[in-house]
């Protein structure tokens, strides 16, 4: 079969490797769909915290069951569906609480082990989720709002609340997309104007601020809440930078959460969570909860998921995906590949 491997920072190959062959407990998969996520991107590009080379690519995935076992979850063959990618130990501390998305040993599907983008896939049958009827290309982006609503979860977004993301990429407008759905006002902040214009009016935020000068950024948060900062502030892209402006976004008692993952550090102000006396979240993958919700709120149609995808390529065609995502990212929002 062909597999999609990133042997070195800036190189894509589609190589061939043996088809697998399942276990006890394991699924044939056929994939179907898969996203890049910031996760490939900076793997591509050498910047993602967990990445080791060589890497075969993949987390957001949709597939069909090629091959299964009977079981309790009445999946079947020819069904179409989609996964869990966060592989846990069942060991650490975290896995007896029951907090399986934050393993201390957490292997991420593309990330810490090899990924989905490959032809064919085996996954253990637990981690498969029905699909419920929903298109294939619209399944492999559920991964990714399970994502951003797990973070707007942690930091328990109710309705009239007052929130800002920072990051109009994938995880941003998901998790603005997310915090709307709870009955929130959503703004969300980027760099790129074409990006945050796009978020704002295809889903219908409250409204974006350009974050193109780091001195005006305060100012504007304030001209757009009146001088009382955000209830909730989202961090969705990784950088020193955009922690801080959540930080300093947050009103006096607000919640901030951290969803974006970098390499460098940043060096702040603490007192300054004491003055605001504010509650700062951490948001790390999504739980199985978060699938199935998902999966039903795209179902009931309060969602159209596939307005986030700009730009689809075949599978052939993987190594222009990468490379044109990394070039026009203040462009491209979603990137799929159609296997």
């Amino acid at each position: 079969m062909k597999t999609i491997i990133i042997p070195t920072p800036g190189q894509v190959e589609i190589i061939d490797t043996p088809k697998p062959i399942r276990g006890q407990g394991e699924a044939l998969l056929k994939v179907l769909y898969g996203g890049i996520c910031g996760s490939d991107l900076g793997t591509y590009r050498g910047t993602f915290a967990y990445a080791s080379y060589p890497r075969i690519p993949g987390h957001e995935f949709s597939a069909e069951i090629v091959e299964i076992d009977k079981n309790d979850q009445n999946l079947k063959a020819g069904m179409t569906v989609t996964c869990n990618p966060y592989f846990n130990c069942g060991r650490c501390y975290s896995c007896q609480r029951g907090l399986v998305n934050c393993c201390t040993e957490n292997e991420t599907l593309g990330a810490q082990r090899d990924g989905a983008f490959s032809e064919y896939i085996t996954m253990p049958v637990e981690r498969i989720y029905d699909g419920k009827g929903l298109p294939a290309k619209t399944l492999a982006l559920i991964e990714p709002f399970c994502i951003s609503y797990h973070g707007v979860s942690r930091a328990h977004v109710k309705k009239g609340d007052n929130v800002l993301v920072v990051g109009a990429g994938t995880i941003g407008v998901l998790a603005s997309i997310a915090a709307k759905a709870a009955g929130a006002n959503v703004y969300i902040a980027d760099i790129s104007e074409q990006k945050m214009n796009y978020a704002v009016n295809t889903f219908h935020l409250a409204g974006g601020i350009l974050n193109d000068r780091p001195e005006d950024f305060l100012k504007k948060v304030n001209n757009v809440t009146s001088n009382n900062l955000f209830d909730v502030t989202i961090e969705a892209v990784g950088l020193p930078s955009t922690f801080q402006n959540c930080i300093d976004a947050a009103a006096f008692g607000g919640r901030m959460v951290q969803i974006g993952v970098g390499k460098n550090k940043h060096d702040f102000d603490f007192t300054l969570l004491q003055k605001k006396e504010l509650n700062v979240f951490g948001s790390r993958n999504a739980l199985k909860k978060d699938f199935l919700a998902l999966i039903g709120l795209v179902k009931a149609g309060e969602v159209d998921l596939e307005k986030i995808v700009t730009n689809t390529y075949d599978f052939d065609k993987a190594d222009k995906a990468f490379y044109d995502f990394s070039k026009n990212a203040a462009s491209m929002l979603k990137v799929v590949i159609k296997f």
